[in-house]
Protein backbone atom coordinates (compact mmCIF):
# COMPACT_ATOMS: atom_id res chain seq x y z
CA UNK A 1 0.00 0.00 0.00
CA UNK A 2 1.46 3.35 -1.07
CA UNK A 3 1.46 6.26 1.34
CA UNK A 4 -0.51 9.04 -0.33
CA UNK A 5 1.07 11.73 1.85
CA UNK A 6 4.81 11.04 1.75
CA UNK A 7 5.56 14.14 -0.33
CA UNK A 8 3.49 16.56 1.75
CA UNK A 9 5.22 17.99 4.81
CA UNK A 10 3.40 18.82 8.00
CA UNK A 11 3.12 22.29 9.51
CA UNK A 12 3.38 21.82 13.28
CA UNK A 13 1.15 23.99 15.45
CA UNK A 14 0.89 23.98 19.27
CA UNK A 15 -2.16 25.14 21.24
CA UNK A 16 -0.99 24.89 24.86
CA UNK A 17 -4.27 24.93 26.74
CA UNK A 18 -7.03 22.72 28.08
CA UNK A 19 -10.42 24.31 27.42
CA UNK A 20 -9.67 27.89 28.58
CA UNK A 21 -6.78 27.07 30.92
CA UNK A 22 -3.19 27.71 29.86
CA UNK A 23 -0.67 24.85 30.24
CA UNK A 24 2.68 26.65 30.73
CA UNK A 25 4.74 23.44 30.63
CA UNK A 26 3.23 22.18 27.37
CA UNK A 27 6.09 20.77 25.24
CA UNK A 28 6.87 22.66 22.03
CA UNK A 29 8.82 20.98 19.21
CA UNK A 30 11.58 23.15 17.80
CA UNK A 31 9.88 23.54 14.40
CA UNK A 32 6.39 24.23 15.77
CA UNK A 33 4.41 27.45 15.77
CA UNK A 34 2.78 28.07 19.16
CA UNK A 35 -0.55 29.87 18.89
CA UNK A 36 -0.30 33.17 20.75
CA UNK A 37 -2.75 33.16 23.61
CA UNK A 38 -5.03 36.20 23.42
CA UNK A 39 -6.16 38.13 26.47
CA UNK A 40 -9.21 36.35 27.84
CA UNK A 41 -11.97 38.25 29.60
CA UNK A 42 -13.69 37.00 32.70
CA UNK A 43 -16.91 35.26 31.85
CA UNK A 44 -18.35 32.00 30.52
CA UNK A 45 -15.86 29.32 29.53
CA UNK A 46 -17.27 28.90 25.98
CA UNK A 47 -16.73 32.62 25.31
CA UNK A 48 -13.11 32.35 26.45
CA UNK A 49 -12.58 29.15 24.45
CA UNK A 50 -13.98 30.75 21.32
CA UNK A 51 -11.31 33.46 21.48
CA UNK A 52 -8.63 30.76 21.68
CA UNK A 53 -10.19 28.97 18.74
CA UNK A 54 -10.27 32.18 16.69
CA UNK A 55 -6.53 32.60 17.31
CA UNK A 56 -5.94 29.01 16.24
CA UNK A 57 -8.02 29.44 13.10
CA UNK A 58 -5.84 32.39 12.10
CA UNK A 59 -2.69 30.23 12.32
CA UNK A 60 -4.27 27.21 10.63
CA UNK A 61 -5.37 29.23 7.62
CA UNK A 62 -1.77 30.34 7.07
CA UNK A 63 -0.43 26.77 6.82
CA UNK A 64 -0.60 24.20 4.05
CA UNK A 65 -1.04 21.00 6.07
CA UNK A 66 -1.55 21.55 9.80
CA UNK A 67 -0.60 19.02 12.46
CA UNK A 68 -1.82 20.38 15.79
CA UNK A 69 -0.57 19.36 19.22
CA UNK A 70 -3.13 20.49 21.78
CA UNK A 71 -4.09 20.03 25.40
CA UNK A 72 -7.73 19.32 24.60
CA UNK A 73 -10.12 18.13 21.87
CA UNK A 74 -12.52 21.07 21.33
CA UNK A 75 -9.85 23.21 19.64
CA UNK A 76 -10.46 20.86 16.70
CA UNK A 77 -13.29 23.27 15.83
CA UNK A 78 -10.72 25.77 14.62
CA UNK A 79 -8.79 23.25 12.56
CA UNK A 80 -11.91 21.99 10.80
CA UNK A 81 -13.12 25.51 10.15
CA UNK A 82 -9.77 26.38 8.60
CA UNK A 83 -9.71 23.31 6.39
CA UNK A 84 -13.29 23.91 5.26
CA UNK A 85 -12.08 27.14 3.66
CA UNK A 86 -10.10 24.94 1.25
CA UNK A 87 -12.29 21.85 0.97
CA UNK A 88 -16.01 21.73 0.31
CA UNK A 89 -16.31 18.31 1.96
CA UNK A 90 -14.25 16.78 4.76
CA UNK A 91 -14.30 13.44 6.52
CA UNK A 92 -13.19 12.88 10.11
CA UNK A 93 -11.30 9.94 11.59
CA UNK A 94 -11.60 10.27 15.38
CA UNK A 95 -9.52 7.91 17.55
CA UNK A 96 -10.45 8.24 21.20
CA UNK A 97 -11.22 6.15 24.26
CA UNK A 98 -14.31 8.33 24.62
CA UNK A 99 -17.01 9.21 22.14
CA UNK A 100 -16.87 12.97 22.74
CA UNK A 101 -20.47 12.88 21.54
CA UNK A 102 -22.17 14.36 24.58
CA UNK A 103 -24.15 17.58 24.30
CA UNK A 104 -25.24 20.09 26.94
CA UNK A 105 -28.65 18.40 26.93
CA UNK A 106 -27.40 14.88 27.72
CA UNK A 107 -24.08 15.38 29.52
CA UNK A 108 -24.13 14.40 33.19
CA UNK A 109 -20.99 16.43 33.98
CA UNK A 110 -21.25 19.40 31.63
CA UNK A 111 -17.60 18.83 30.66
CA UNK A 112 -17.06 20.59 27.33
CA UNK A 113 -14.16 18.33 26.38
CA UNK A 114 -16.61 15.45 26.19
CA UNK A 115 -18.60 17.24 23.48
CA UNK A 116 -15.86 17.86 20.91
CA UNK A 117 -17.05 15.47 18.19
CA UNK A 118 -20.66 16.55 18.74
CA UNK A 119 -19.48 20.14 18.17
CA UNK A 120 -18.07 19.21 14.76
CA UNK A 121 -21.28 17.52 13.65
CA UNK A 122 -23.52 20.43 14.59
CA UNK A 123 -25.09 18.89 17.70
CA UNK A 124 -24.23 21.78 20.04
CA UNK A 125 -25.94 24.82 18.48
CA UNK A 126 -25.72 27.96 20.55
CA UNK A 127 -22.83 26.73 22.68
CA UNK A 128 -20.34 29.04 20.95
CA UNK A 129 -20.65 32.29 19.06
CA UNK A 130 -20.62 31.47 15.35
CA UNK A 131 -17.40 33.33 14.56
CA UNK A 132 -15.37 30.49 13.03
CA UNK A 133 -17.68 29.77 10.10
CA UNK A 134 -17.62 26.07 10.98
CA UNK A 135 -20.01 23.97 8.89
CA UNK A 136 -21.34 20.76 10.47
CA UNK A 137 -19.54 17.67 9.21
CA UNK A 138 -21.88 15.08 7.71
CA UNK A 139 -22.12 12.29 10.30
CA UNK A 140 -21.90 9.74 7.49
CA UNK A 141 -18.38 11.05 6.89
CA UNK A 142 -17.26 10.47 10.48
CA UNK A 143 -15.34 7.35 11.52
CA UNK A 144 -15.10 6.89 15.31
CA UNK A 145 -12.45 4.39 16.35
CA UNK A 146 -12.44 2.63 19.74
CA UNK A 147 -14.71 4.81 21.96
CA UNK A 148 -14.70 2.10 24.61
CA UNK A 149 -15.77 4.46 27.41
CA UNK A 150 -19.20 5.96 26.72
CA UNK A 151 -21.85 7.52 28.93
CA UNK A 152 -25.27 5.83 28.57
CA UNK A 153 -26.97 8.77 26.85
CA UNK A 154 -23.92 9.29 24.66
CA UNK A 155 -24.08 5.63 23.64
CA UNK A 156 -27.72 6.08 22.65
CA UNK A 157 -26.92 9.22 20.66
CA UNK A 158 -24.21 7.43 18.72
CA UNK A 159 -26.46 4.42 18.11
CA UNK A 160 -29.05 6.59 16.38
CA UNK A 161 -26.49 8.69 14.49
CA UNK A 162 -24.85 8.01 11.15
CA UNK A 163 -21.37 7.98 12.69
CA UNK A 164 -19.50 4.86 11.57
CA UNK A 165 -17.97 3.10 14.59
CA UNK A 166 -14.99 0.77 14.17
CA UNK A 167 -12.39 -0.81 16.45
CA UNK A 168 -9.00 0.87 16.64
CA UNK A 169 -7.60 -1.63 14.18
CA UNK A 170 -5.65 -0.66 11.04
CA UNK A 171 -7.59 -3.01 8.78
CA UNK A 172 -10.95 -1.73 10.02
CA UNK A 173 -9.83 1.88 9.63
CA UNK A 174 -8.55 1.22 6.13
CA UNK A 175 -11.90 -0.28 5.12
CA UNK A 176 -13.85 2.59 6.65
CA UNK A 177 -11.74 5.24 4.94
CA UNK A 178 -11.92 3.47 1.58
CA UNK A 179 -15.70 3.68 1.88
CA UNK A 180 -15.39 7.47 1.91
CA UNK A 181 -13.78 7.53 -1.51
CA UNK A 182 -11.51 10.47 -2.14
CA UNK A 183 -12.98 12.83 0.47
CA UNK A 184 -10.15 14.67 2.25
CA UNK A 185 -9.71 13.46 5.83
CA UNK A 186 -8.97 15.16 9.13
CA UNK A 187 -7.36 12.71 11.59
CA UNK A 188 -7.91 13.34 15.30
CA UNK A 189 -6.27 11.31 18.06
CA UNK A 190 -6.73 11.65 21.80
CA UNK A 191 -3.82 9.98 23.56
CA UNK A 192 -6.17 8.25 26.02
CA UNK A 193 -7.17 5.84 23.25
CA UNK A 194 -3.92 3.99 24.06
CA UNK A 195 -3.98 1.30 26.74
CA UNK A 196 -3.71 3.07 30.09
CA UNK A 197 -0.93 0.77 31.29
CA UNK A 198 1.26 1.95 28.40
CA UNK A 199 0.53 5.64 28.77
CA UNK A 200 0.82 6.91 32.36
CA UNK A 201 -0.46 10.30 33.43
CA UNK A 202 -3.46 10.71 31.12
CA UNK A 203 -6.12 13.15 32.38
CA UNK A 204 -8.93 10.71 31.68
CA UNK A 205 -7.50 7.16 31.63
CA UNK A 206 -9.85 4.50 30.33
CA UNK A 207 -8.04 1.32 31.30
CA UNK A 208 -7.21 -1.52 28.92
CA UNK A 209 -7.34 -0.66 25.25
CA UNK A 210 -5.35 -0.78 22.01
CA UNK A 211 -1.60 -1.00 22.38
CA UNK A 212 0.65 1.91 21.49
CA UNK A 213 1.99 -0.03 18.51
CA UNK A 214 -1.53 -0.73 17.27
CA UNK A 215 -2.43 2.97 17.35
CA UNK A 216 0.76 3.77 15.44
CA UNK A 217 -0.33 1.25 12.82
CA UNK A 218 -3.77 2.89 12.67
CA UNK A 219 -2.25 6.29 11.95
CA UNK A 220 0.09 4.91 9.33
CA UNK A 221 -2.78 3.04 7.68
CA UNK A 222 -4.90 6.21 7.58
CA UNK A 223 -2.15 8.17 5.85
CA UNK A 224 -1.58 5.36 3.39
CA UNK A 225 -5.25 5.05 2.53
CA UNK A 226 -6.74 8.54 2.57
CA UNK A 227 -5.93 12.08 1.57
CA UNK A 228 -5.09 13.25 5.09
CA UNK A 229 -5.10 17.04 4.89
CA UNK A 230 -4.89 17.83 8.61
CA UNK A 231 -4.20 16.00 11.86
CA UNK A 232 -4.50 16.69 15.55
CA UNK A 233 -3.13 15.01 18.65
CA UNK A 234 -4.91 15.83 21.90
CA UNK A 235 -2.07 15.59 24.42
CA UNK A 236 -4.43 15.25 27.36
CA UNK A 237 -1.93 14.42 30.08
CA UNK A 238 -2.18 15.70 33.62
CA UNK A 239 -0.25 18.99 34.01
CA UNK A 240 2.57 17.36 36.00
CA UNK A 241 3.08 14.76 33.25
CA UNK A 242 2.60 16.88 30.15
CA UNK A 243 6.31 17.63 29.68
CA UNK A 244 7.83 14.36 30.91
CA UNK A 245 10.49 12.74 28.77
CA UNK A 246 8.14 9.78 28.30
CA UNK A 247 5.43 12.17 27.12
CA UNK A 248 7.74 13.71 24.54
CA UNK A 249 8.73 10.27 23.36
CA UNK A 250 5.06 9.32 23.01
CA UNK A 251 4.30 12.42 20.95
CA UNK A 252 7.33 11.73 18.78
CA UNK A 253 6.15 8.19 18.09
CA UNK A 254 2.64 9.32 17.19
CA UNK A 255 3.79 12.12 14.89
CA UNK A 256 6.29 9.79 13.23
CA UNK A 257 3.43 7.38 12.48
CA UNK A 258 1.74 10.30 10.70
CA UNK A 259 4.89 10.91 8.67
CA UNK A 260 6.15 13.97 10.56
CA UNK A 261 9.79 14.58 11.45
CA UNK A 262 9.68 16.01 14.95
CA UNK A 263 12.58 17.25 17.07
CA UNK A 264 12.53 18.91 20.47
CA UNK A 265 13.97 22.02 22.00
CA UNK A 266 16.40 21.34 24.78
CA UNK A 267 15.34 22.60 28.22
CA UNK A 268 18.00 25.34 28.10
CA UNK A 269 16.37 26.74 24.95
CA UNK A 270 13.04 27.47 26.60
Amino acid sequence: MTDRNTNSAWDLIVTPWHLDEHIPAFPIPDTATPVARPALPAGPVPVRMNLLHEATLDVVTRTDRPLVLSGDCPTARAVLAGMQRRHQDLAVLWLDAHGDFNTPAISTSGYLGGMALAMLTGRTPGLFDDTLGLRPVDEANVVLADARDLDPAEHDALSTSQVHRVPADPAAITTALERLGGTPVYVHLDIDVIDGAQLPGARFPSGPGPSFAQIEECLTAACATADVVAAYIACAWLPDHVNDQTTREAITRLTTALGANLTWRQPTDR
